[in-house]
């Protein structure tokens, strides 16, 4: 895992991180496949992630963009209580490599990423951090996401999470 991933690849990670940011909600769902999956597992201890969704526990989970579309969903019809006023948000998204090993047709990219967000009601911040795995393949001539796991290296959460702060 050294290579660096074509540019046009490497840009689905920056535009989801900008489209998160400036709240383009469908932007952000478009990079999606239908079939794609978003999941942030739990840690078992300090050094152990959670390794099955189905079995174990996690931070984050939707089997496919349906759950994210949902999610979504609520976050604009003022149902999600936690997002009735959403934070501001600012990911950063950093060295970007392609890890061997990818099925064919697909690209695995490895990262890191930092969210700053900004809570106004209460007019905290914190700092967000940890490492992506996004499986994309190319449809349609681009690249869409077809899996994404967020490693979240610093889960003492202060007050809530969710998909726009990760």
């Amino acid at each position: 895992m050294s290579a660096l991933p074509p540019p046009e690849a490497a840009s689905v990670l920056y535009r989801e991180a900008h489209y998160l940011d400036a709240q383009r909600w469908d932007d952000w769902l478009a990079l999606y496949r239908e079939d794609a999956e978003f999941w942030m597992p739990a840690w078992k201890d300090a050094h152990t992630l959670t390794a099955s969704p189905d079995r174990e526990v996690s931070l984050i989970y939707y089997s496919a963009r349906a759950g994210l579309e949902d999610r979504v969903w609520r976050v604009r019809s003022g149902l999600s209580v936690a997002s009735l006023t959403l934070p501001r948000t600012a990911h950063a998204v950093s060295g970007i490599l392609l890890a061997d090993g990818a099925p064919g047709g697909m690209l695995e990219l490895r990262s890191t990423w930092t969210c700053h967000v900004y809570d106004v009601e209460r007019a905290t911040q914190h700092v967000f951090f940890g490492r992506y795995e996004h499986r994309l393949r190319r449809e349609s001539g681009g690249w869409l996401i077809a899996a994404k796991k967020i490693v979240l290296l610093n889960d003492r959460i202060p007050t809530m999470i969710d998909f726009y702060c990760v």
